[in-house]
């Protein structure tokens, strides 16, 4: 498997919008600012840069086929990442990524204002600091302030993005999106299949680290988003809302929390978590999910939750160890060139705790002994002049 190889194959059909249906309701500006939504994070990428040489042409054949009803998605690149454990990442072409884009600029906001405010990720204001802070909250109350013992049960979605049954996604986004040339757009973002085209940018090895059944190639083609677009992570909300929507108003839990396919029940009485978790484990094979038995957790709340990289025991939110260690580990090495970068990126992340001053004060340590500075609230290096 060499570092550019070029694969195809001819397992899935995708749908476009056809010329038959009513003129695309855009305009060329709205195509234009979803071009630079998707440039902020992916300037530099070699598809951007190519794009961005003759970007009004581009955006111009982009904007002529969407409308004609003739664009086709284009070739993607899969590779692996080994942070924080080896995983297949799947990178659609610049001009396919404006796509998603625009799609979502269109549809998003309507579709997400449906979900429970207790679905994070992937959602403006929704990150992990949020998810954080209210899982926080939420335990406060379950409690009373600390004042009463409370259990919790996390549970976490066997092999997520791989599993995810489009024949049910499908159906989820042709109820919620009525315009019918925004549902053919979005039915055809959703089965257009990357396996059919693309190229390969990680040496085997890399890719033997990758469980079999975690991997897209090995998947049927009804199954499986691809990790890496904001197409994926905007669908996979869409397809866990029916989740979230269930534990809230049909099992009436009042302290739920999901983060991607993390989520977390509170109650007083662990008989009613395990109750609950039965419910759970019938309604998943609707959606044609189900849980990891390995990651299924359920104890007392003040020994700590594990949560969006925060652990929230009595009066305190603190960031994993394990992260806390990694992050001392990679600033550690880190050539000297990014180490402000680095640092800063991980002050950053330390600084989203209520208590991470021991944290930053050993991360502020390390910094000043490779020759930086930092300042007096341990959440900034600067390059010594």
């Amino acid at each position: 498997m060499a570092g550019s190889t070029t694969t195809t194959r001819t397992t899935s059909v995708s749908c476009a919008p056809s010329a038959d249906l009513p003129v695309a309701s855009f305009t060329f500006e709205e195509l234009t600012m979803a071009y630079y939504d998707c440039r902020r994070h992916k300037r530099n990428t070699a598809s951007a840069r190519r794009f961005e040489q003759d970007m009004e042409t581009n955006l111009l054949d982009l904007f002529d086929e969407l409308q004609a009803g003739t664009y086709q998605p284009g070739r993607s690149i899969c590779f692996v990442v080994t942070r924080p454990k080896a995983r297949e990442v799947w990178a659609a072409e610049f001009r396919d990524r404006i796509v998603h884009h625009l799609l979502y600029n269109r549809i998003g906001s309507a579709i997400e204002r449906s979900f429970i405010a207790d679905s994070c990720a992937c959602i403006p204001g929704r990150g992990t600091l949020y998810a954080g802070k209210r899982m926080e909250a939420k335990v406060r109350s379950q409690t009373q302030n600390w004042a009463r013992p409370g259990f919790y049960l996390k549970c976490d979605l066997a092999n997520f993005f791989v599993s995810i049954d489009k024949r049910v996604l499908a159906g989820q986004l042709e109820r919620r999106i009525s315009d019918p040339w925004w549902r053919a757009l979005a039915l055809q973002v959703l089965w257009h299949d990357p396996r059919d085209d693309y190229e390969i940018r990680s040496p085997r090895h890399l890719f033997n680290r990758v469980p079999q059944y975690k991997r897209l190639t090995t998947q049927p083609a009804h199954l499986g988003l691809p990790i890496g677009n904001l197409s994926s992570q905007f669908f996979a909300n869409v397809y866990l809302d029916a989740l979230d929507q269930f534990c809230k108003h049909e099992l009436k839990v009042r302290h739920y929390i999901r983060y991607v396919d993390d989520f977390v029940l509170l109650h007083e009485s662990p008989q009613q978590l395990n109750e609950w978790l039965f419910r759970v484990e019938q309604f998943l094979p609707g959606l044609g999910a189900k849980l990891n038995p390995a990651k299924t957790i359920l104890q007392p709340i003040d020994r700590g939750i594990d949560f969006v990289g925060h652990v929230i025991k009595p009066w305190r939110r603190t960031t994993r160890k394990k992260s806390v260690a990694q992050a001392l580990k990679r600033t550690a090495a880190v050539p000297p060139e990014n180490l402000r970068e680095t640092a800063n990126s991980y002050f950053g992340l330390l600084s989203q705790a209520s208590h991470s001053q021991r944290d930053r004060a050993a991360l502020a340590n390390l910094v000043l002994r490779r020759g930086h500075v930092v300042n007096g609230d341990l959440t900034k290096t600067y390059q010594k002049r």
